[in-house]
C-alpha cells in the first residue's frame, strides 16, 4: 500500500486507529494529545481543524499539549476529510533544465501564498514516465497538476491525464489532445521572426535552427517560425536540425552544419541546453562567433552575460511562465472556466550576431 496514499503509519504491538486523524504519526495521536491536555479527543480534532466554537483556554491548553509532545497532525487525512489536500503536482520532463527550474520557482512561490504545497516530478523527458507520475499524483489526491509534458502526443500520457479528475495546467503545451485544460504559452513565433530579420539586415542569406523535439509546442513553433520568417526574405534559405533538447544533439548538430557545403552564417540554439553543445562544437571547430558564424540562443542563461561577446537571446521571462500556470490553476480550483495565457518572447541583439564575411559575396547571388 502507498504509505502516502493511505495516510497512516505502522504501529507494531498497537491496532490502528479507524480514525485517520486520531492515527499515530510518530508514536504521537490525537489521544495522546487528549490525555496530556486532560480533554476529550474530539476537543483536539476541533482544536486542531481551527473550529470557531472553542475557547482561548481550551486551545492554549490542546496547542501547548501538542508542542510538549511534538505532534504532527495528519496533514493528508485531514485534508481528505474536508475534500482538499492543498497539494499540486508539477511534472517537469528535466529539472536540470534552468528555464523549467525558473519556471517552477515562480510556481511554488504563488502557489505557497496561496496555501498549497507543490510536489515536484522529474520524468527525464521520458513520455512513459510523464504517464506513470500522472497516475501517483492521482493516487495521491492533489488538488490539481501543471504539466510540462515530454510529449504532447503520448497516448499513454494523455490517455492518464484525461483519467485524472483534478483540474490541470499545460504549460508550453498545445492544449489540442487536452481539451480542459488551462495553459500559459510563449509567443515562439515573434521572436524567432525578430531574430531572423535582425540577422537577414546584416546581410545573412543561410540561416540554421538547432531545435529540440518536435513533439512539444516549442519546438514547432520555432521551426514554423523559421519558415515563415524565410518565406518573407526572398533569397533567405532556413536549415532545421530537429532531435532532443540536449548539449549531445546541439553539438553533432552543429558540428554537421559547419561541415556542411551549404554552411550556415548564423545558427540559431532552440534551448539553453542545446546552445551548449554548440558553443562545444564551435570551440572545438575554431569557429568564433561573430567573425566565423553569427550565434542566436533561445532562452537567458546567465553565465552568457559574461561571453565575449554576449549572446543574442530570444527571451522570456520563466519565473513570470511559472507564476501565470499556478494563477490559471488556483482559478480552475475557484471553479472558473479553462482559459489560455500568452507571454512574449522577446529577441534581444547583442554583436554576437554581426554580418557574415561573405556578406557581399551572398547579396550578389541573391
Amino acid at each position: 500500500m502507498d504509505r502516502a496514499t493511505s495516510g497512516t503509519g505502522t504501529n507494531v504491538g498497537r491496532p490502528a486507529s479507524t480514525d485517520p486523524d486520531t492515527a499515530p504519526r510518530g508514536g504521537i495521536g490525537v489521544k495522546e494529545v487528549a490525555a496530556r491536555a486532560g480533554v476529550a479527543p474530539s476537543s483536539v480534532s476541533r482544536v486542531l481543524s481551527g473550529h470557531p466554537d472553542v475557547s482561548p483556554v481550551m486551545r492554549h491548553r490542546v496547542l501547548d499539549a501538542a508542542a510538549a509532545l511534538g505532534y504532527e497532525p495528519n496533514m493528508l487525512a485531514q485534508g481528505l476529510r474536508r475534500g482538499s489536500t492543498m497539494t499540486v503536482g508539477f511534472i517537469v520532463g528535466d529539472i536540470s533544465n534552468p528555464l523549467l527550474a525558473r519556471i517552477t520557482l515562480g510556481a511554488e512561490t504563488e502557489l505557497r501564498a496561496a496555501g498549497y504545497s507543490m510536489l515536484l516530478m522529474n520524468s527525464g523527458s521520458d513520455p512513459a514516465l510523464d504517464a506513470a507520475h500522472v497516475r501517483l499524483l492521482r493516487r495521491r489526491r492533489v488538488d490539481g497538476l501543471l504539466l510540462s509534458l515530454a510529449d504532447e502526443g503520448s497516448t499513454e500520457t494523455v490517455e492518464a491525464v484525461r483519467r485524472s479528475a483534478a483540474p490541470y495546467v499545460l504549460i508550453d503545451r498545445d492544449r489540442g489532445p487536452f481539451p480542459d485544460s488551462s495553459a500559459v504559452l510563449s509567443d515562439h513565433r515573434t521572436g524567432i521572426m525578430d531574430a531572423v530579420s535582425h540577422l537577414v539586415s546584416l546581410g545573412h542569406r543561410r540561416i540554421a535552427l538547432i531545435n529540440g523535439n518536435p513533439g512539444v509546442r516549442p519546438a514547432r513553433e520555432r521551426a514554423a517560425a523559421l519558415r515563415t520568417a524565410c518565406r518573407a526574405h526572398p533569397g533567405v534559405s532556413g536549415a532545421i536540425r530537429s532531435g532532443s533538447f540536449t548539449a549531445e544533439h546541439g553539438e553533432s548538430a552543429a558540428h554537421a552544419l559547419l561541415a556542411s557545403p551549404g554552411r550556415p552564417s548564423a545558427i540559431i540554439a532552440g534551448s539553453n541546453q542545446i546552445l551548449i553543445g554548440v558553443l562545444r562544437a564551435l570551440r572545438r571547430s575554431g569557429v568564433a562567433v561573430p567573425a566565423g558564424v553569427s550565434l542566436v540562443t533561445c532562452d537567458d542563461v546567465p553565465l552568457c552575460e559574461f561571453l565575449d561577446p554576449p549572446l543574442a537571446t530570444i527571451s522570456r521571462d520563466a519565473q513570470d511562465m511559472g507564476r501565470q500556470a499556478a494563477r490559471l490553476l488556483l482559478d480552475c480550483l475557484d471553479g472558473r472556466s479553462p482559459r489560455t495565457t500568452v507571454l512574449p518572447a522577446a529577441f534581444r541583439p547583442t554583436p554576437s550576431c554581426a554580418p557574415p564575411p561573405y556578406a557581399a559575396v551572398e547579396e550578389s547571388h541573391a
